[in-house]
């Protein structure tokens, strides 16, 4: 398994030049970049903007483990909005694009919503419209993921849809493509379950894995926590991971409230992941 950061560990106001070099320095193997509403990484990126922030994280001596998006939490697959479900399919396909350029193999999509956990005004949408229609989205998504050979991988959210292992894994079967899968979340699932289980179950539909920790004594989002500071049973992950086989990047996804700390959090991160990788 190879030791990767989420880009959002960062300070926003640094460069990706900067970014790397801490990335390297921790002691990282990769990252996993952002696709933003506007940047060089965007609907408006061109091939051109991608393989210039590809040379900058290769001249770091880094890999690229995927590219991630925080839009489909305002652009959803699944909204009752059409023109809000069309972008989150465009979305998707200027990441395939994006990805295929940067080199890498995976990119992260929100397969959808019942609702927005952080914002209360956001709307509200039936489990059973959300399932048929996330589904409906990824079944026309999957081809253009083959044309790229790059696979989207579902991250299990805080969206209260595909609750368990058993639904996400028969939801993943449904849409029959081998580029479509899991991006599995340890930490996101700890609130309701055990990312143990979810592992095992959702086996090699796994394509990438992100940590993070958290405090079930708090329960809300305000429980994410630093890794190894919180309740993820983390020898039973690191077994799950190795019984199954997986041999790819894991992420730090780390967000707690003291995240834009000038990159220490960078080098705590890394410094977990040590200790949990020898688990």
């Amino acid at each position: 398994m190879k030791k990767s950061i989420s880009i959002w560990m960062f300070p926003e106001d640094w460069t990706l030049e900067q970014i790397c070099q801490t990335t390297k320095d921790a002691g990282y193997d990769a990252i996993e970049l952002s696709f933003n509403e506007v940047g060089p990484l965007s609907l408006k990126g061109t091939e051109k903007d991608a393989l210039q922030v590809k040379e900058t994280v290769e001249k770091a001596g880094l890999e690229i483990a995927s590219l991630a998006s925080g839009l489909f939490w305002t652009y959803s697959l699944t909204s009752d909005d059409a023109t809000t479900r069309q972008k989150a399919k465009d979305i998707v396909k200027g990441m395939l694009q994006a990805a295929h350029w940067l080199g890498t193999d995976c990119i992260l999509v929100v397969p959808g919503a019942v609702d927005v956990f952080f914002n209360p005004a956001s709307e509200v949408v039936p489990y059973d419209v959300v399932y048929e229609r996330s589904l409906a989205a990824l079944k026309e998504l999957a081809p253009v993921a083959e044309d790229f050979k790059v696979s989207i991988g579902l991250e299990n959210v805080w969206n209260k849809f595909l609750l368990s292992p058993l639904e996400m894994a028969r939801f993943i079967d449904e849409i029959d493509s081998p580029y479509v899968g899991a991006y599995f979340d340890a930490g996101n699932v700890l609130f309701a379950g055990y990312p143990q289980d979810w592992i095992r179950i959702l086996g090699d539909r796994i394509k990438r894995v992100h940590i993070k920790d958290y405090r079930k004594s708090i329960g809300n989002a305000d429980g994410f926590v630093n890794l190894l500071e919180g309740d993820v049973p983390w020898p039973e992950v690191m077994k799950a991971l190795k019984d199954i086989g997986y041999t790819g990047y894991v992420t730090a996804e780390v967000l707690p409230p003291y995240k834009y700390d000038g990159g220490q959090l960078a080098h705590d991160a890394c410094a977990a992941m040590n200790k949990i990788f020898q688990l």
